[in-house]
């Protein structure tokens, strides 16, 4: 049965937006501790095997069994490359010449696209006057981050450049996963299937690009990191994920990489002593700026006040 989509927040939404935003702003965090001990395709698929059995361990304990259907694990297939495959590897490359703080500004960029997919894709969420002129804005932004003079050279414009295709990818994930809400499905059952199919893709893949990992040269705050990338922001961040989507829609679950930078950077600028640039907070703002916009309820209020 097809879930209404809710296209105004409530603060129920926006408590799950927000808890959403901790666990995937410690997903920057813990790639920055385990990014010079692992390569980023190992790291990856660790994040996404260890998730998957928690996953499934969690639709074990409600009592839910695994879709029969092929056309279903095709979908999972496809969302998983989106949402998993092709994101998680360009941002953690991406990690490997930025920072965790900065990396997860780039990807605030994700809604600012999602506009723009979900207005061409998706008839129940075509683009408003005040929708456009926040992606404009942000899409300054985002080209006042990738400009930023200090980054250019060395591969740090290449990392950019991954990340935003990460965000790109994410884009299409969100508008992509809409259709579970028609197909009925359990967002536990979304996320495990996911996050499977995810692993199924990668193993082979890392395998044979990074070999195999002596597990036994990792230490403690390494393994630490990976439980904490897997768990808690890959498990549980993508169970929630998916109940968002199917109650918020794809514009509205993707607010979340705006609030994402904010936990991203505290926990860096904590444990990584990461610090970040003035030309940070510029593209920042404006692209916070465009997603106010995009949101629009602060301009309605606005309107309200000024009649």
């Amino acid at each position: 049965m097809k879930t209404a989509i809710n296209h105004t927040m409530t603060a129920k939404l926006w408590t799950m937006l927000i808890l959403l935003s901790i666990l995937w702003g410690g997903s920057f965090f813990f790639v920055g501790v385990v990014i010079d001990s692992l390569p980023p395709l190992t790291i990856v698929t660790l994040r996404v095997g260890i998730a998957a059995i928690v996953v499934w361990a969690v639709v074990a304990v409600f009592g839910l069994g695994p879709p029969k259907d092929f056309k279903v694990w095709s979908t999972f297939l496809k969302m998983g490359l989106l949402n998993n495959v092709i994101p998680f590897v360009m941002i953690a490359w991406g990690q490997t010449h930025i920072a965790a703080g900065a990396a997860s500004i780039l990807n605030a960029a994700t809604p600012i696209f999602t506009v723009v997919v979900a207005g061409v894709l998706l008839p129940d969420e075509k683009p408003t006057r005040s929708k456009l002129f926040g992606v404009m804005i942000g899409f300054f932004g985002v080209a006042v981050l990738i400009g930023m003079p200090v980054m250019i050279g060395g591969g740090y414009l290449l990392a950019q450049l991954a990340i935003i295709g990460g965000a790109l990818s994410y884009a299409f994930a969100g508008v992509y996963g809409r259709r579970f809400n028609t197909l009925g499905i359990s967002p536990v059952i979304t996320a495990a299937g996911q996050v499977t199919t995810s692993t199924i893709v990668l193993l082979p893949l890392t395998i044979f690009v990074d070999g195999t990992v002596n597990v036994s040269l990792m230490n403690m705050s390494t393994w630490s990191a990976i439980i904490g990338l897997a768990v808690m922001s890959t498990a549980l961040a993508y169970i929630l994920y998916f109940k968002i989507l199917a109650l918020a829609g794809a514009t509205n679950v993707l607010l979340v990489t705006l609030l994402v930078p904010v936990s991203a950077s505290l926990l860096s600028a904590l444990f990584l002593n990461e610090s970040l640039d003035v030309i940070h907070l510029v593209g920042m703002g404006l692209i916070a700026i465009g997603l106010l916009a995009i949101d629009g309820r602060l301009w309605q209020q606005f309107k309200k006040g000024s009649v």
